[in-house]
């Protein structure tokens, strides 16, 4: 279980609630009664290595030896620096791949011959002693990357020079023990980030401190600068983000020449996270040079710590708000359009069956109108054959041509009584049908349609309602930002105008220091001018 690799994420909610409380709890990292005094200034040497001989040299390079190099080094030197856009930006790292300096299995001088492929006494006759670190001559590294007849180690030689050189300068034109001992470790998986990161946050927090001293985080703090004003890539951000490793309630972050304790909480909107007060028990006690006979028993627990990392999931705080409104806004357009189309249809439709029923009614119309006059009609045969009837009883006579006529009558008449009949059973029809879409036309308008309509309008107006109060929240957003923008600039102008006052100040002292100087000269002038006239006094008397 001691081995084993634990790697754990955990929720937005539930770490959020946990630094608050255990900030509330137990505080920060300060002692008790402590008053921060910043430094009046901090003097910062800012002379760095001049590195337009390693430019030389990687202009003097064919696209061959070049390509070689990118094969061999791009892992270890382009993440070195991307991982500065958000701060320990790192995936998800095996706990093989974080350096700890545990033990030296080789000595400097071993090491140094296995990096550049050179003899044991040509090495040791080269290595220096500075301050209480020992060192090599970039002038020596630069002849063998010239010199050397293996393309590979002059490769080699020349990332072992950025390395020293550029990430982690320590004295100008030399290359630290330290630095030859991580870059053996390159080989082997190890990933330098957290290094850097150790030893850039190390350098501020020694120069803060001591009011004065020599950062070597330049390079990596400019990469931070290009990363910030350049490269806004979304698809970069992780969506999960490392925030303590085993008991530690922080990233403890190993270097070359030292440790220290990082909390990525403090940043978490550089990952375009919702930001929250993060938890710093503890930071101020981290701090761990590399001396002393008992630093590695710290060390080796720091690095097992990496071996539990802990994730906390990455809550995406909403930046562009006037796209979400328009999307919002597009969307309630859309079903806004598709129940006036819907509405639009049913009206149509309510149309088309009014026409049918205004049709329907004229056809019965005009039944009624045919029916009377079939009826008229039928009247009317009715009596002509009542007369006909009459008058053969009357006549006597058989069956002549009157008779006939009288049959053919009789005759006309069935036909007109069964026209009579089909017409009133047309009638009948029409009037059920009649009655059958009035009925339709009662249940299409007592129809669930249009509560239904009614409750979507309804919908639709609290969409717009609470689109509106988005529009509102957004342009109180925007009003907070500028004012919080026009409080900057009256800061800026109150920072320039007192440093203007403390140059004039200084000026001013200037000047009172020369005056107070020349005045002092005069004053000892003028004594030794008393001096002189008291002896000539005394000779004088004497004489008298």
């Amino acid at each position: 279980m001691e081995n084993e690799f634990i790697s754990k994420v955990e929720d937005n909610a539930t770490v959020r609630a946990w630094s608050e409380k255990l900030q509330i709890e137990k505080g920060d990292s300060l002692i008790e009664g402590y008053t921060s005094e910043l430094q009046n200034f901090t003097r910062i040497i800012v002379t760095q290595n001049e590195l337009q001989e390693l430019k030389d040299i990687w202009t003097s390079w064919d696209e061959g030896t070049k390509q070689l190099f990118y094969q061999s080094y791009e892992i270890d030197l382009v993440p070195t620096l991307k991982e500065y856009a958000a701060l320990l930006r790192s995936p998800k790292a095996q706990v093989r791949k974080i350096y700890a300096k545990l033990t030296n299995s080789q000595t400097f001088a071993k090491r140094l011959v296995n990096i550049l492929g050179m003899s044991e006494s040509w090495v040791t006759a080269r290595i220096q002693q500075k301050g209480d670190s020992k060192c090599v001559p970039w002038e020596n590294l630069k002849d063998l990357i010239l010199t050397h007849p293996d393309e590979k180690k002059r490769i080699e030689i020349f990332a072992l020079s950025i390395y020293g050189l550029v990430i982690f300068p320590r004295a100008l034109r030399h290359v630290d023990e330290a630095v030859t001992n991580l870059f053996d470790h390159l080989g082997k998986g190890v990933t330098p980030v957290p290094a850097i990161l150790a030893e850039t946050f190390r350098s501020l927090s020694m120069c803060r401190k001591a009011g004065e001293g020599r950062f070597i985080g330049w390079a990596q703090l400019l990469m931070v600068w290009f990363h910030g004003h350049f490269w806004k890539v979304d698809k970069m951000v992780p969506d999960e983000i490392l925030y303590r490793c085993g008991d530690y309630n922080w990233v403890p972050l190993l270097g070359i020449w030292g440790a220290t304790g990082y909390t990525p909480l403090l940043t978490l909107r550089h990952y375009k996270s919702r930001q929250f007060i993060p938890t710093t028990h503890g930071l101020a006690q981290c701090e761990l040079p590399y001396k002393g006979d008992h630093y590695r028993k710290k060390v080796r627990e720091l690095s097992n710590a990496w071996r539990q990392m802990h994730w906390i999931k990455r809550l995406t705080v909403v930046t562009n708000c006037p796209v979400r409104v328009g999307i919002i806004k597009q969307n309630f357009e859309k079903k806004s359009s598709e129940f006036g189309k819907k509405i639009e249809q049913l009206e149509e439709e309510k149309m088309h069956l009014k026409l049918e029923v205004d049709i329907q009614k004229s056809e019965e119309e005009k039944l009624q109108k045919r029916k009377g006059k079939v009826e008229e009609d039928l009247e009317s045969l009715k009596t002509d054959y009542k007369k006909l009837r009459l008058s053969i009883r009357t006549a006597g006579l058989g069956k002549t041509s009157e008779q006939w006529r009288q049959e053919e009558a009789q005759a006309r008449s069935e036909a007109l009584e069964r026209s009579l009949s089909e017409s009133k059973n047309e009638k009948d029809e029409l009037r059920a049908k009649v009655a059958e879409l009035e009925r339709s036309l009662c249940l299409y308008r007592n129809r669930n349609s249009v509560t239904e309509l009614k409750a979507s309008l309804s919908k639709l107006e609290v969409m717009q309602g609470k689109i509106e109060e988005l529009e509102t929240t957004l342009q109180n957003c925007e009003m907070r930002i500028e004012i919080l923008e026009a409080n900057e600039e009256q800061w800026k102008n109150q920072l320039h105008h007192s440093q203007d006052q403390v140059r004039n100040r200084d000026y001013i002292m200037g000047e009172a220091v020369t005056q107070i100087r020349e005045v002092a000269d005069y004053l000892q002038s003028m004594a030794v001018q008393a001096d002189v006239l008291s002896v000539k006094y005394e000779l004088e008397s004497d004489r008298g």
